[in-house]
């Protein structure tokens, strides 16, 4: 009986032992309740969660980031100021449905507002006729504004971006990538106004020539409860929302923790059941925040060496001292990467510049690249650096010099010019003194007949 108790604990063993080896499952990402979805690291251009992230989709009044955008620029160029007084035109409804659900903040024409309150009020409450009246403000024309903003969504690396209109009404060639989306919130995230803005949860603007103070809610429910109760995340320090029938309910929103900003963009939302809550919850604010919660819980900026021993070697001439010189990675790469990932499962590919490489070689010479990736991405490069120097040998030198002087093509064109010239010199000084002597020899047989016959 003992016998069979120690052959049952025997077999186990290993099995337990696997319990302890077995490497950790890989990171578990957010199944999101979105069409479209990115969270991106924003301090270094790290996407940690795709989901149709690079897809065209309907951006609604999320457009109005860069509509935003422009505004901060011209203020930055000295085109504007935030106290600059814009005067509502007869253009500030183009584009906007009556009737079709959109928010305005009621702009009459001939009404006058700082660029400052007209930010608030596109940013705020989303208010369409505030972008028209601000892009002819930048632009002189709805159309040379639009024509603008698709021009910077080129300069900022945009792929898939195309706007028809400032504020995100719908239009099958108005669209954008929550990506791109990602990439202009980062933009405009630049500038102390913006982010004044977006973190601000309610704005009163001052009463104008036209109209009484205005109060407005911000529409993030990130930020605030005034419009959206139960929301409120702490970290969150604003974002940009928008909702049309075709676009569903969307979300861009930034975060920061520490050192840490992360952006998030949620596309193609909607109401949600959710287990504790009776009403339907707002999709795309619960999302963002579980997803900007899944970017600050998983991950962390880990920096990735591969040590200082030699990885490889490489072929050395031109040197009585080595024959070959051994190369080791040097530096670092800082990734943003899940907190439980194994640095040992990266693999590494050698890559050198020459299998040899002629003498001097100075240490620390860079002479091949290290690649490093997990799972088909690559993360980085390092470079190979030699170990140690190798000091020239200068009769070797001399003698590859000599060799290659004789080897080159043109100098063995003019040394076969040369001999040729000289074996046709040589050949004809032979020829000419053949017939001197010739001469010479007929020349004295004739004075020698002659001389006879006058005996």
């Amino acid at each position: 009986m003992k016998k069979y108790r120690f052959l049952s604990l025997l077999l186990l063993f290993p099995m337990v032992l696997t319990l302890f080896t077995a490497p950790a499952a890989a990171l578990e990402e957010p199944d999101l309740f979105c069409t479209n979805a990115v969270l991106l690291d924003a301090n270094y251009n790290e996407v940690l969660y795709d989901k149709g992230a690079y897809e065209k989709a309907y951006p609604a009044s999320t457009t109005k980031v860069m509509t935003a955008l422009l505004v901060l620029e011209a203020i930055e160029n000295g085109q504007l100021s935030p106290s600059t007084m814009v005067t509502a035109g007869p253009t500030r409804m183009q584009d906007i449905p009556s009737g079709a659900g959109y928010v305005v903040a009621s702009l009459k024409e001939g009404e006058v507002m700082s660029v400052e309150d007209l930010l608030y009020c596109v940013m705020l409450p989303s208010a369409a006729d505030a972008a028209n009246v601000l892009a002819v403000e930048v632009d002189g024309t709805i159309e040379d504004f639009v024509a603008h903003m698709n021009r910077k969504a080129g300069e900022l690396g945009c792929q898939n971006t195309h706007f028809t209109n400032t504020a995100g009404m719908h239009s099958e060639d108005h669209y954008s990538t929550a990506y791109d989306l990602a990439l202009i919130f980062q933009a405009a995230l630049e500038y102390d106004l913006f982010r004044t803005i977006i973190k601000t949860a309610a704005y009163t603007v001052p009463a104008t020539n036209l109209s009484a103070e205005r109060y407005f809610y911000n529409t993030n429910g990130l930020i605030s409860n005034l419009w959206y109760s139960g929301y409120v995340y702490d970290k969150c320090i604003g974002g940009k929302t928008g909702n049309t029938d075709e676009a569903g309910r969307c979300l861009i929103a930034a975060a920061e923790d520490g050192d840490t900003l992360l952006i998030s963009v949620v596309l193609g939302s909607g109401p949600m059941e959710q287990e504790g809550y009776e009403d339907l919850r707002q999709g795309q604010l619960v999302e963002s925040k579980r997803l900007l919660e899944y970017g600050f819980n998983n991950f962390e900026r880990v920096t990735i060496t591969k040590g200082t021993e030699p990885v490889d070697k490489v072929a050395v001439t031109m040197s009585r001292q080595a024959d070959e010189v051994n190369v080791k990675p040097q530096g670092s790469i800082t990734r943003t990467l899940p907190k439980d990932m194994d640095l040992d499962a990266i693999e590494t590919k050698i890559a050198l510049f020459s299998e040899e490489v002629e003498a001097p070689v100075e240490e620390g010479q860079v002479l091949g690249v290290m690649t490093l990736s997990y799972e088909g991405e690559v993360y980085g490069k390092l470079d190979l650096v030699a170990v140690n120097s190798v000091e020239r040998s200068e009769l070797l030198y001399k003698k590859e010099q000599f060799i290659s002087f004789f080897q080159d093509t043109w100098v063995q064109i003019i040394l076969a010019v040369v001999l040729l010239l000289a074996a046709f010199i040589l050949l004809r000084l032979l020829v000419f003194r053949k017939k001197r002597r010739y001469r010479s020899g007929t020349g004295a047989r004739s004075r020698s007949n002659y001389r006879g016959i006058r005996k």
